[in-house]
Formats: C-alpha cells, structure tokens, sequence
C-alpha cells in the first residue's frame, strides 16, 4: 500500500470512529441499503444453489457406486449357494443393471450436468465478489463524502484566518459529493438490472436438471425393472399384505432351533 492509500485508510477509520460517537453525520441512503439487501440475499441463494447443485450430483454418482458394491456382495452370496438357483440369476441381473446404470450416469449426465448446470451457477457467483468489490469502494467514498461534509460545516460555522480553507474544503466537498454519488447511483440501477437477469439466466439450467433428473430415473426404472422378471408376480401383494415378513420371522426360527445360533 502506498502513502497515499495508508493514509487514506487511517482517515476513514478516524471517521467511522467519530461517526460512532455522534462527532460526525452519517449518511444514510435506504435506496441503496434496500439494493444491497436484494443483493446478498441473491448471492446467498446462489452460492447455496452451487453447494446443493454438487452434492446432488456427488449423491446421484454415490448412490451407483454403492448399487454396485451391493450387487457385487449379494452376487458372490447367491453365487456360492447355488449359480443356477433364481436368486443366483436375479443377483447377476441386478449386478449387469447397476453397472450400466453407473455407465450411463458417466457418460449421459456427469459432463452434461456439469456443463449445464454446474458451470453456470459457478459463473454468475463469480460476478458477486466483483460487486461486493463495488460496493466496498462505494462504502469508502460515502467515508469521504461525510468526513469532507463534516469539515466544510466547521470551517463554514467557524471561518479560520486562513481565507483559502473555506473554497478548499467547498471543493473537497464538492469533488467527493460527485465521486460518490456517480458510484453510489450506478450500484442502484445496476444491482437490481443483474437481479432482474437471474431467471432468464437461470431457466435452460433448470429446464437441463429436470430433464437430467428424469433421465436418471428413467433409466433407473429401465435397468431396475428387467430384474423383477426373476420374481414372482405376487411377491408385491404379499409385501403389502405382510405375508414376507411372516416368511422372514419363519426363516429366523428355524435359524434359532440350530446349535449354533441356539442359547448357550
């Protein structure tokens, strides 16, 4: 930092500093306040969108992954019982499914989710912190502004002997009246035309995750469904009806009457 921006620095903290004691005026401008309000509850949104847009596809990548770890396990079960058995075919179907739907998700969604949805979202957050950078400046100027404001009324309300100050702190004023209020007016009618631009923005990525969406399940259902044409028709209305869970505690009785799993 040079001098001249050391300087510049120590002054405002003297004027926030004299502002919290009441020594000096502070100008508020709700205009702008309601703007920024609008503005960072955007930036909110948006950085929230991105976190929530990555962990769906890191759960959506997850969850295949997991499928296909579990039909590995539940294909070397059947498999060592009987190859031949039904349960033996359906795991192997289960297995074949879910390693094509993980293949799908690699090559129909991951880059196009990511191109879609991802990459757009982590654009428009990158224009935040190049507002925020806008707004900070703005913030300093407004120091400026109420400190050279503060000096023109003390020298106006008592004139000092030296007659250049009073037309030298008119311009101080008038110079940072100008710098201010030109940043100050365009962060107005800016800030709400880059909100105003966020669904036009924002609706092909929407249109992309819901057809994204559906495809995944589509396909789920697609590659899922093949296997249950190794179950019986029934085994859904016996689910409903509790039937199962009576063959399940059926199966764990038997378990129990067997020495090694009977009490010691």
């Amino acid at each position: 930092m040079s001098w001249s921006g050391f300087k510049k620095t120590l002054n405002r903290t003297g004027t926030t500093l004299m502002q919290k004691t009441g020594q000096i005026e502070r100008t508020v401008d709700t205009e702008f306040q309601d703007e920024q309000v609008k503005f960072k509850n955007f930036e909110k949104e948006c950085q929230a969108l991105q976190k929530e847009s990555k962990a769906y596809l890191d759960a959506m990548r997850a969850m295949t992954a997991a499928q296909t770890r579990l039909a590995e396990h539940i294909e070397a079960f059947y498999g060592a019982a009987d190859k031949t058995s039904e349960g033996a075919m359906a795991s192997h179907a289960y297995k074949a499914s879910v390693s094509e739907l993980d293949a799908v998700i690699q090559r129909e969604l991951d880059a196009p989710y990511r191109t879609t949805i991802m990459e757009p979202v982590g654009k428009m957050n990158a224009y935040f912190p190049i507002v925020n950078e806008q707004i900070s400046k703005r913030n300093k100027k407004l120091l400026d502004y109420d400190a050279a404001r503060s000096k023109l009324r003390k020298v106006t309300e008592k004139p000092p002997e030296d007659p250049s100050k009073l037309p030298k702190a008119q311009q101080e004023f008038e110079d940072a009246k100008d710098v201010f209020e030109l940043m100050n007016q365009q962060l107005i009618d800016e800030i709400p035309q880059l909100l105003d631009l966020r669904v036009p923005f924002f609706d092909p990525s929407f249109e992309a995750m819901i057809r994204m969406q559906c495809k995944f399940a589509e396909e789920g259902y697609e590659k899922l469904g093949g296997v249950q044409r190794y179950f019986a028709d029934n085994v859904r209305d016996d689910y409903a009806a509790g039937q199962l869970d009576a063959q399940v505690e059926g199966v764990l009785q038997e378990m129990k009457e067997l020495s090694i799993c009977g009490a010691s």
